[in-house]
Order: C-alpha cells, then sequence, then structure tokens
C-alpha cells in the first residue's frame, strides 16, 4: 500500500486544487460504475436466482465485494468531503491548512472500520488477521476499488452473458425438438421401437438437465478468453448444446425420410411388384425354353433354372402389411431392401434366360449363316452344282432336325462354306461370320 511519506513537500494551494479536482472527478467515476453495478441485469438475476456450483461461491465472493466497495467508496467520500472543507475555510490556505491537506491527500489518512473481517474471503484484499480496520491512501484505496469493481463486474457479466445466450437458444431447440417428437409419432417412430425415438428420448432429457444446469450455475458454462483483462472477456460454453442441436438435425432428417416413405410407398409397392412379377414371367419363359433346347438340342449343357424365391414374396405381403397399419418406420427399410433384392431378381432372371437360349440362338446363327452362303452362290449360278447341293441338304438336315447336335451341325456348315468358297475362287473362307465376296466385302 502506498502512503505518503510524512516529510516529503507539503502540498501548495494551487496543487491541493488540482488533486481536489482529480479526486472530485474519481469520485463522480467511481460513484457512477458503481451505481451502474448496482441496477446491472446481471446481478439482479444473480440476487434472486438459486445457485449451484462454482456460481453459487463466486457470487458469495462478489457480493462480499459488492458490499465493501460501497464502504470503501463511503471512507473515500467522506474524507475528499473533510478535504473539500478544510480548504474551504479560508481563500488562501495557512501553512498549518496545506500540512493537513497533504496528509490528507496523500497519506495513509483514510481508516475503514471492520475493513479486514470485511476482506476476508475477498480475492485480492490484504486485510490483516485480527485488526479491527485498515488505512489507506486515498490512491491506494481507488486503487483497492478498481480492483474489486473489476473482478465482481467480471463475474457478473460472464453470467450476465451466459444467461442471455444460452437459455433461450435451448428453448427454441426444444420447441423445435417438440414438434419433431409429435412429426415422429405420427409417423410410429417411438422411443423403444425405433432407434430414432430413442434419440428424441434422450435429446429431450439432455435438454432440460442442461437447461437447469445453465440457468442454476452459469458460470460452469463460461470460458473465459486466455490473456484478455478486461471485465467479461470470454464466451458461453455451446458444446452441449452443439452436440444436441446436431442430433436433433439427424433425428429430423431420418424423420423426412420417412415421411417420404408414407407418401410414395404406394407407388414404390406397385414398382414392387411389377419388378418381381417381370422376374417371374422371365424365369417362367427360361423354364420353357430349358424344356424347348432339351427337346431341340444335343449334346450340350443347359444350366437349371431355379424358381422365385418365395422369400421376396413374403417380404412385399410384410411390407403392404406395414403400409396398412401406417407403419412408416418399419417400411422404410424394408422398401429400401426389397428394391434391391427385386433389382437383383430381375437380372438373375434375365441372365438364367440368356444362358438356357444360348445353344438356340447358336443355330439360329448356323441357318442364317447356312442360307446366306446358298443365296450367295444362286446368285453367281452355282446353286445346282452337286457337292453344294450334298453339302447344303446334309447340313440343313442337321439344323432343322432335333434333336440337333450344334458341333457336328457347325461342321457341316463349314464344309458347305468351303466347297463354296473353292468353287467361287475364294482365297479365305472365315471360320465364323457371314459369307463375303472375293474382295472381302460383305453380302446381305
Amino acid at each position: 500500500m502506498g502512503g505518503t511519506d510524512p516529510a516529503g513537500p507539503v502540498l501548495d494551494r494551487d496543487e491541493v486544487d488540482r488533486a481536489l479536482a482529480r479526486l472530485g472527478a474519481e469520485h463522480e467515476a467511481i460513484e457512477t460504475s458503481l451505481l451502474a453495478l448496482q441496477d446491472h441485469a446481471g446481478r439482479r438475476l444473480l440476487e434472486g436466482a438459486e445457485l449451484t456450483g462454482v456460481t453459487r461461491e463466486r457470487w458469495a465472493t462478489t457480493e462480499a465485494s459488492i458490499t465493501l466497495l460501497w464502504t470503501y467508496f463511503d471512507a473515500y467520500a467522506g474524507a475528499l468531503r473533510t478535504a473539500r472543507e478544510i480548504r474551504a475555510r479560508r481563500r488562501w490556505s495557512s501553512r498549518e491548512d496545506l500540512v493537513e491537506l497533504t496528509e490528507l491527500l496523500r497519506g495513509e489518512s483514510v481508516t475503514v472500520a471492520g475493513a479486514a473481517t470485511a476482506t476476508a474471503n475477498v480475492p485480492g484484499a490484504q486485510g490483516g488477521a485480527g485488526r479491527l480496520s485498515e488505512s489507506f491512501s486515498l490512491a491506494a484505496l481507488v486503487d483497492r476499488m478498481n480492483d474489486l469493481y473489476a473482478t465482481s463486474l467480471d463475474m457478473v457479466v460472464a453470467a450476465d452473458a451466459v444467461w442471455s445466450a444460452l437459455p433461450a437458444r435451448i428453448d427454441l431447440l426444444a420447441a423445435e425438438l417438440q414438434r419433431t417428437r409429435r412429426l415422429a409419432h405420427s409417423v410410429g417412430v417411438r422411443p423403444g421401437e425405433h432407434p430414432a425415438g430413442d434419440d428424441l428420448e434422450r435429446i429431450t432429457h439432455t435438454l432440460a438437465r442442461l437447461r437447469e444446469e445453465v440457468v442454476s450455475d452459469p458460470l460452469a458454462f463460461w470460458v473465459p478468453t486466455q490473456g484478455s483483462s478486461a471485465p467479461g472477456g470470454g464466451r458461453p460454453d455451446t458444446t452441449v448444446y452443439d452436440r444436441e442441436a446436431r442430433a436433433l438435425e439427424e433425428v429430423r432428417r431420418e424423420i423426412d425420410a420417412v415421411l417420404g416413405v408414407r407418401q410414395d410407398a404406394e407407388q414404390r409397392l406397385i414398382k414392387l411388384r411389377d419388378l418381381l412379377s417381370r422376374a417371374d414371367r422371365t424365369l417362367a419363359e427360361a423354364r420353357t425354353a430349358r424344356g424347348e433346347v432339351l427337346a431341340k438340342i444335343a449334346a450340350t449343357e443347359v444350366p437349371v433354372v431355379s424358381g422365385p424365391p418365395t422369400v421376396l414374396q413374403e417380404q412385399l405381403a410384410t411390407a403392404a402389411e406395414y403400409r396398412r397399419q401406417a407403419q412408416w418406420h418399419r417400411l422404410s427399410p424394408l422398401l429400401d431392401s426389397l428394391e434391391q433384392k427385386a433389382e437383383d431378381e430381375l437380372l438373375r432372371a434375365r441372365e438364367s434366360l440368356t444362358a438356357v437360349t444360348a445353344p438356340l440362338a447358336v443355330r439360329a446363327e448356323l441357318r442364317g449363316r447356312l442360307d446366306a452362303y446358298k443365296a450367295k452362290v444362286a446368285r453367281h449360278g452355282l446353286a445346282e452344282d452337286p457337292l453344294l447341293v450334298e453339302r447344303y441338304d446334309a447340313a440343313r438336315r442337321m439344323l432343322w432336325s432335333a434333336p440337333c447336335d450344334l458341333r457336328v451341325a457347325e461342321q457341316a456348315v463349314l464344309r458347305y462354306q468351303r466347297a463354296a468358297a473353292e468353287l467361287l475362287g475364294s482365297a479365305r473362307v472365315p471360320p465364323q461370320g457371314g459369307p463375303q465376296d472375293g474382295d472381302g466385302r460383305g453380302e446381305s
């Protein structure tokens, strides 16, 4: 605490007047600040709140600080009033007045009764144990008040900032949560029946607990700004709020998806029935074709055609039942799964039909090739050649008789092609494909 050396120089009249003017301005500034703190909305809320945790502890300290601030201010105002009275005794102050004023303005002349006891729980205060009073210079008293004011205002502003930011946001989120809960209930998303319903229940409890904690212990949700000395430097901690807001958004998207299912469920069910019906018809066609192939084609492997999977029809019936019972939350994943399975089933049926009818396609290609070469040799006037007639008849009997041995028939067609090529003067006969002229250009 900085006092004035009693042996120091005595202030002259002008110095006294300047000191009194400065102290008067400080008095007005301090009084204005204290009144503003007294009327601060955060302080009034702290006085009326049922506080817990760190906020309760810090508010008890801050209340003591505010009370001590007024005690210090009263002592400061009394000392300033006394100094003004001494200065006002006479226009030209005597040396005795100037000595008294110097001691009052610079020395530890302000005694605050009970200050040592009052500062016991105030951070930064330095009351001595067992002392009933404490003495200050006016400058030291101003410094002490400034320190107490800054720490008190910091606590009040922090609590007020949290109360101003978080409860209102929590209430808005809770209102949105209630709307989502009603919407979820309308589509059958309920706790214990759907994960989104469980999420909504958890978010509801978390928000209620969060609001209660924010109201009773706001400083637990305050993050001070590192290195900041300004009162109220920091921000509200919204970590829990932000996490629950994101969780609610995820649930809302899931509910929207379920709503979409409700709106287009009938069309999706119709499409599913059509896909499965087409798959069944394709498999039936493949089974019929297999019988035809086995009857008409010899010495070939024909794959077995399986029947339609009954499990898909059962799941389709279950989906229709879910729709009748408005169990949209169960219908949604079932439709997604069924749509993929139905597409896969139709593809499998088409592949089965292609695999089964492959021998018939080979026979048709051989028939077309044989007739194309016959037409070609006819254009060149060689249709009645005995060798060609003999080989054509042999190949045709094989291709148009049942069962047809494709390997033998293909060799017969190739023999006819070679004979025709030799007669036409062709240098090369391609083993596969349609007939070609000697210049390599095909004829239609």
